[in-house]
């Protein structure tokens, strides 16, 4: 076997996504609708089976195509996680989507090219394949968020994604176009070894690495980068909302750690002061503004402003006073939360669908009034994750809110920490009403509530995660860890 087929075997689950995308759209372009789901699924699994199979060192570092995509345990990680994000929302969206007659062959198909996106983003080891990836995975999710073509509400949040999505791949192609003519290069590894080194116009990297943040901020959804979440999560049918919410921040926080802790961490001062910056005021907009908000998707939506800003804490509190020794316990922590927080957000959306039904959407707070006496187990299900989001003990949330507040503790900046909690309990207002809203008050709606067996499945194994990791945080805090001081360490 030749040096470059090897590689290429690392690859194989992109390629077999590929493949099968290519093959789905035929059978959906010949007819062959019925079977569609089930193949979609099938096809998700194969994926999950070859990233777990592929024999891979822990300490070593895989490339393919002349270094520009690399295969380490931090992509595998991120991949494995993103793809069963995709396969639990496919999974809970089914009925939402029958009910509603929307075309199950594009929608499966463009989240699976979604899926192909984010698999580049993670992999990506040179700029250009970064920008490929983004697009394609943000023109999928354009395209996603107008597939209710009838919808005036969808159509004008489908257009607000596109033209903000699209300036803020702007601001990323104009940062890495002065990232190239300050390094010289487009390699996220000869980059760093050339900040390194001292061989970079310091003028133009440090311009080049502002438009780099921006456009991160904008994929994250942080302040003041947030404008189109509300609206895109309010506006989209909540399966397209639950594509949009959940594995792409994976893949954005593959693409911010390979740019900024990877490639840019010797530029350190100047990326810091701008995530503090953002997370500051992320965690200050999105709990503040959460809990004005009556509709139940706006409302998440700023609360995954507020989380992201835990998020940018991790990743700001890596470098202290030019020592990156603990950048790795930092970005870390930082993975750890943002998987953890993607897979309560899959949980809480498949919820709001749960509850929806043909003609019916279940986007208001009202909604939620005496779920315990409609349907007791969706009741708890909501419980676990609010309880979660909130940071309230023995939930996984809480475990990650803890581990980012003690790396931020441990890079000196105890202030920031203090407002991070105080913050956290202006966010446990807005979560904790929803669990009033449950089991206190009557309900408005008398109305059955239906779900599939599958749907049921998910939903439990998601709420048994919650509280599990919450109690075992180890195996998966441990794999983070391990995934980040590999990568850092080649």
């Amino acid at each position: 076997m030749t040096e470059q087929s090897y590689n290429l075997m690392f690859l194989l689950p992109e390629i077999l996504l590929l493949i099968g995308i290519c093959v789905l759209l035929l059978s959906d372009a010949g007819g062959a609708r019925r079977r569609f789901g089930g193949t979609a699924r099938a096809l998700l699994v194969l994926t999950i089976a070859l990233l777990a199979l592929i024999p891979q060192s822990s300490t070593t570092t895989e490339t393919a195509f002349g270094g520009m995509v690399i295969v380490d345990s931090l992509s595998r990680l991120l991949k494995l996680c993103a793809v069963v994000a995709v396969a639990a929302s496919l999974v809970l969206a089914a009925r939402y989507c029958d009910d509603r007659e929307v075309a199950r062959g594009e929608f499966q198909s463009l989240a699976l090219l979604s899926l192909l996106g984010q698999f580049v983003m993670i992999s990506a080891n040179n700029l250009l394949v970064v920008y490929l990836g983004l697009e394609l995975m943000s023109l999928s999710l354009y395209a996603l968020a107008a597939l209710r073509r009838d919808s005036g509400i969808s159509s004008e949040a489908a257009i607000k994604y596109f033209v903000l999505g699209a300036l803020a791949s702007g601001f990323l192609l104009y940062g890495m176009s002065m990232i190239y003519g300050g390094a010289g290069t487009l390699a996220i590894d000869e980059i760093a070894g050339r900040l390194v080194s001292g061989e970079v116009d310091a003028w133009v990297f440090a311009l080049g690495l502002v438009f780099i943040v921006a456009g991160l901020a904008f994929k994250f959804g942080a302040v003041p980068f947030h404008m189109w979440i509300p609206d895109v999560y309010q506006g989209t049918p909540t399966a397209m909302t639950l594509l949009i919410a959940g594995a792409p921040k994976l893949a954005a926080f593959a693409i911010a750690f390979r740019m900024l802790a990877e490639g840019m961490l010797g530029a350190w001062a100047d990326w810091q002061p701008m995530l503090l910056i953002l997370a500051v005021a992320s965690l200050v907009v999105g709990n503040v503004v959460a809990i004005a908000q009556q509709n139940l998707k706006r409302m998440l939506a700023y609360s995954t402003i507020s989380q992201i800003g835990f998020v940018l804490l991790g990743m700001l509190s890596g470098v202290v006073d030019g020592d990156a020794a603990g950048a790795a316990d930092a970005w870390g922590s930082s993975l750890f939360y943002i998987v953890t927080y993607v897979f309560t957000t899959v949980g809480t959306f498949g919820v709001i669908m749960v509850l929806s039904r043909a003609g019916f959407e279940a986007e208001t707070l009202d909604d939620l009034r005496g779920l315990n006496q409609r349907s007791p187990w969706i009741a708890l299900v909501m419980l676990l994750l609010m309880f979660s989001l909130a940071g309230i003990p023995p939930m996984v949330g809480f475990y990650a809110k803890f581990i980012i507040i003690g790396s931020v503790v441990s890079a000196g900046m105890t202030w920031l920490a203090v407002f991070a909690v105080m913050l956290s309990l202006v966010a446990a207002f807005y979560y904790l009403r929803i669990v009033k809203l449950m089991y206190f008050d009557a309900p408005v709606d008398s109305e059955r509530v239906f779900y599939s067996r599958s749907a049921a499945v998910v939903l439990a194994v998601n709420g048994a995660l919650v509280f599990g990791l919450g109690l075992l945080p180890g195996p998966l805090i441990g794999a983070c860890l391990d995934a980040v001081r590999q990568a850092l360490g080649s």
